[in-house]
């Protein structure tokens, strides 16, 4: 895949074409000065379960990856938290209000949006909802389910960073549902 300082042109401050690679992580603008450091989006995932310890899963609505199995979340906006943002990603595609949030793991991903790479760091976080009476699919998700932890297939998952999230949460899973104080997080 091509590096993504190489989507990029012209200086985002001058304009100036006089724009070339100072690093792996940089490009620099000989005309005005101006360094810009390639940095990732910080999108959310949210990792939800019902009473029976069944996991709830979406089928991605849209490219990329339509039609696979996805986890609720999303990008982050400006000026709001991972916490505001996963709870905000949350209610966005399944109506759910979330209670509490705990951050579990990362992992970097590449997004293709309108075929430009979106670079992203997916926090994947443990939600507790307040009821999952009103869940139902919107935005971003086709349809909404939940799986039993013995059901669930990793290779369903579409994107990358989702399918390592899901395949290092069910072999951790004893271990990221236990809280600080030894007691069940759920």
């Amino acid at each position: 895949m091509e590096h993504p300082l190489n989507q990029f042109n012209f200086c985002p401050k001058c304009g100036s074409a006089h724009f070339f690679v100072a690093n792996g992580k940089a490009k620099h603008c000989q005309d005005c000065g101006f360094t810009y450091y390639f940095n990732p989006s910080a999108a959310t995932v949210a990792l939800i379960f019902n009473e029976q310890n069944e996991l709830l899963v979406c089928r991605r609505a849209s490219e990329p990856a339509k039609g696979t199995l996805d986890l609720p979340g999303g990008f982050c906006d400006l000026y709001e938290t991972a916490e505001e943002g996963i709870s905000r990603e949350v209610k966005e595609e399944t109506g759910l209000q979330v209670l509490e949030t705990r951050y579990l793991f990362s992992f970097p991903n590449q997004y293709r949006y309108s075929d430009f790479v979106v670079h992203t760091m997916d926090l994947f976080f443990l939600c507790r909802v307040q009821t999952l009476e009103s869940c139902q699919a919107m935005d971003d998700a086709a349809e909404l389910r939940f799986i039993p932890l013995d059901e669930i297939r990793p290779e369903s998952f579409g994107l990358g960073s989702i399918r390592k999230g899901v395949e290092r949460f069910l072999s951790q899973r004893t271990d990221l549902f236990a809280s600080d104080d030894g007691e069940r997080w759920k």
